[in-house]
């Protein structure tokens, strides 16, 4: 009997001590996503123990969006950015809009419809300081209850941020609490450590639109979601847990790699 339940648990062992980590990884110069990685291209350490890569898989899905729209008194500034962004959504991928100032307001439920999008975007009043932190943790607290695909939250933001009262490692729990992905669009880099801190803890990715207009001769829209559709998605072997000593690295000698990293239960 003993013999049997150890050929049971050896079975299902290789099943059961494995987890999934949703990654992205981009060159920090040109901000493109890097693409055609595998298994030996990766290492994973959870509080600096390495763990297995066992698979390496493409992160193809769809996706719902909820897009955090800058509404301040400089919120006006990044407003042409958000059609370019609407405009990337596969028609079956829904956003919803969160516009932000000193509270978060929902001006657009979770819909396929770019023309209503675009009529959100539109009528956009813009006032007050931006508390993005609070508007971060308003917008994960329930906002994608209802949501099919991968999570992803995209920031589109002066960069300014004000007063808030939550901190950002509230934040940062509860979007790896509810496996939201994190992807700031921002113009000001005074906040620069912040957004690029959200985006590695959670999978995404962080983006300045002045860096961007370096290299860029159209709206950055297709950049941003081209890296948004290139994320892979890791099994590792043992137990991982959802806290920040989780650590991936890509080796590419020569190039400079922001990694990020988001376990998935």
């Amino acid at each position: 009997m003993l013999r049997r339940l150890a050929l049971l648990w050896l079975l299902i062992w290789p099943a059961w001590a494995s987890t999934k980590l949703l990654v992205t990884v981009i060159e920090q110069k040109s901000g493109k996503a890097l693409t055609g990685l595998g298994v030996a291209d990766f290492t994973v350490y959870d509080d600096r123990t390495p763990r297995q890569v066992e698979a390496v898989e493409p992160s193809h899905g769809l996706m719902d969006v909820m897009l955090l729209l800058d509404s301040s008194l400089v919120g006006e500034m990044v407003r042409p950015v958000a059609e370019s962004l609407i405009d990337q959504l596969d028609p079956k991928e829904q956003m919803a809009i969160v516009a932000f100032h000193s509270a978060a307001d929902l001006i657009q439920d979770f819909t396929a419809s770019h023309e209503l999008l675009r009529g959100a975007v539109g009528g956009v009043k813009y006032g007050n300081m931006p508390r993005l932190l609070d508007a971060l943790y308003a917008a994960l607290d329930g906002g994608f209850r209802d949501s099919s695909f991968r999570r992803v939250l995209l920031i589109l933001t002066t960069g300014l941020e004000g007063s808030s009262r939550v901190n950002e490692a509230e934040v940062l729990k509860l979007a790896r609490r509810n496996a939201v992905s994190i992807y700031p669009v921002y113009l000001a880099g005074a906040e620069r450590a912040l957004f690029q801190n959200l985006a590695r803890q959670t999978g995404g990715a962080s983006f300045s639109l002045r860096d961007m207009r370096k290299t860029l001769t159209g709206p950055p829209g297709p950049r941003i979601f081209e890296v948004l559709r290139s994320s892979y998605t890791l099994t590792v072997a043992g137990d991982l847990s959802l806290g920040e000593k989780v650590q991936v690295e890509v080796a590419r000698p020569g190039v400079k790699l922001l990694v990020s990293a988001l376990p998935l239960e």
